[in-house]
């Protein structure tokens, strides 16, 4: 896992290097401070001369200031290296994503994605701040410290056998406990973010049903499920600041005591004020280091979740790749489904579809029909292989859609899901999506096509309209126009309208048909719809029941021989009444 996330260090390697080498001066000089400083004291207590003393404090005055010098560039350094480090986790986990299929992104909600991104990275930019600083540092100041006191004070650095082991022990237990109260933490907030997007999104629900309470209640749950479990754990943490009050005053105490007993009894022989001075110093440095190791230890507690977060994202495999000869070229638009069955889990029981066969010549205007939870969405979406068939193949231009190589598949079938999405900016800019090389022309061209270029032109701005996040200022029919329009800028082989018509009314409707027909004859169309009338004049009709093929044929023949397509059709336009 650190191997995986390491790579994304990249080009900030330098700087992460250069850190340590800083740190680790700033730790020597810190070290020798104390060291500079008892020798001081000394001179002042045998009476030595003036210039002995100036020279001493000018020492010690270089000694910080460098120090300080190379604290602060040790500081600004490792910001830009873990700064840098968040960017490149940031755009490696999006450049992942992009990769996924619908299944992969079925494992990962949006909304925890969004987390990772966001909320486990700033995580872990901290904890590798802290990593290449503090966690440093301390391990070197500590070492040097420790050294320079059984150097300095003799008997008097035994005080470290017994502070440094029980502070180490009192804060790994202080840490262990810690530890999956802050695990739990990145879960709950999962369920926050996911309770905010769904309000956000759903906001004219809310507001039409008046259940503003409710949500908000909701939210003030999960709100607080987190503060909980963050309470726990800061509860914990915060015993990390008695446990270094009691080493800091057993140590003065011990020095305080021993070093004066040992003064008296000597004579000043075997140690001297400035040996204990020193000691007070390191001993304090000693707990200090120890202290900030136990605040490292707890960040990388909490980035550790994170991190094991981030790399189930980095180290997913898309369900869905490339072979290494794969196809480059789609002859036609013809589709051909062999004994085709499909679930979305391996664990699931029951199939979504099963022993699906179909053969839809290039240039057909084909209709599905169904009830919800037919299957149909789903048979669609194995054509330009947004999901992969269970058993038996699906094929396009008589090609295995697994043969051929993803962008070329997904090129030639444009696809207009049920959810219709628009991105913010303008008309034009949304609409390049489906070509960004293509001319305003076409793009009138497409409009006109797909019945939207009278409303658009109705704007003030006409085609250089603002679009909102998500569409918000155009209705549901003009979006969905805007979106067959974006489909059509593709000249795919084969289109597929995803139940895309359904804000759309009748008249609308019919237009958009006839322009298909007349305007693309060579691309075949798959038209899922509710309505009877938006697919009666195809040239197959396909029912749809329970993940099979109930039937299939022209308006004519299902009316002749299929209950359930006969029902559909007498209850559209006959209000609901029997008819023989």
């Amino acid at each position: 896992m650190l191997k995986r996330l390491a790579e994304s260090i990249r080009e900030y390697k330098l700087p992460t290097i250069m850190t340590v080498v800083l740190i680790a001066l700033e730790s020597v000089i810190e070290a020798m401070i104390p060291f500079v400083t008892a020798s001081l004291i000394n001179h002042i207590q045998s009476g030595t001369d003036m210039e002995t003393i100036i020279k001493s404090g000018a020492l010690l005055v270089a000694m910080a200031v460098v120090s300080l010098t190379f604290g602060a560039l040790s500081g600004y350094i490792s910001s830009k290296a873990s700064a840098g480090f968040a960017k490149n986790l940031r755009h490696d986990i999006f450049a992942r994503i992009q990769t996924f299929s619908f299944e992969n992104i079925d494992n990962f909600s949006a909304t925890s994605l969004v987390t990772r991104m966001t909320t486990d990275v700033t995580n872990v930019q901290m904890a590798y701040m802290m990593t290449i600083r503090i966690a440093v540092l301390s391990p070197l100041l500590l070492t040097f410290s420790i050294i320079m006191a059984f150097i300095m004070g003799g008997k008097l650095a035994f005080s470290f056998v017994i502070m440094v082991p029980f502070l180490a022990t009192g804060l790994m237990l202080v840490a262990k406990f810690a530890m999956p109260a802050f695990s739990r933490v990145f879960k709950k907030y999962d369920k926050l973010n996911e309770s905010i997007e769904e309000n956000v999104r759903g906001m004219r629900v809310v507001k039409g049903f008046s259940r503003e309470e409710y949500e908000k209640k909701k939210f003030f749950k999960a709100a607080d499920d987190i503060r909980a479990d963050f309470t726990k754990a800061e509860r914990i943490v915060a015993l990390n600041s008695p446990l270094m009050q009691i080493c800091i005053y057993f140590n003065m105490i011990f020095v305080l005591f021993v070093g004066s007993k040992l003064i008296i009894t000597s004579g000043g022989e075997v140690i001297g004020i400035g040996q204990i001075s020193a000691m007070l110093n390191y001993g304090v440095m000693v707990l200090i280091q120890l202290m900030a190791l136990s605040f490292v230890f707890v960040i990388i507690t909490i980035a550790r979740e994170s991190m094991k977060r981030i790399y189930e994202v980095l180290s997913a495999v898309s369900t869905i790749t490339d072979k290494e000869d794969a196809v480059k070229t789609v002859n036609d638009g013809s589709v051909d489904f062999d004994n085709v069955s499909f679930k979305y889990s391996m664990t699931a029981e029951k199939e979504t579809l099963s022993n699906i066969n179909l053969h839809i010549d290039s240039g057909m205007t084909v209709g599905i029909l169904g009830g919800t939870g037919s299957g149909k969405s789903i048979l669609v979406q194995l054509i330009p292989r947004l999901y992969d068939t269970l058993k038996g193949k699906v094929s396009v231009g008589g090609v295995d859609v697994r043969d051929y190589d993803l962008k070329t598949l997904r090129d030639a079938v444009a696809v207009v899901l049920q959810k219709n999405l628009l991105f913010s900016g303008t008309i034009k800019e949304n609409l390049r999506w489906g070509d960004e090389n293509a001319t305003d022309e076409e793009i009138y061209e497409a409009c006109r096509l797909a019945q939207a270029d009278d409303f658009i032109r109705s704007f003030p701005d006409g085609y250089d309209t603002k679009i909102e996040q998500g569409g918000t200022n155009v209705s549901g029919g003009q979006k969905q126009r805007l979106c067959i329009a974006r489909a059509l800028l593709k000249k795919p082989k084969i289109l597929i309208l995803d139940d895309s018509t359904s804000a759309i009314d009748t008249k609308t409707d019919a237009k958009l048909r006839e322009s298909f027909e007349k305007y693309i004859p060579s691309t075949t169309k798959i038209i899922i719809a509710q309505r009877v009338s938006s697919v009666e004049n195809a040239d197959l009709i396909i029912v749809m029941d329970n993940g099979f093929i109930s039937d299939k044929g022209t308006h004519e023949e299902l009316l002749e021989r299929c209950g359930i397509y006969r029902e559909i059709y007498f209850q559209q336009t006959n209000g609901g009444k029997d008819v023989e």
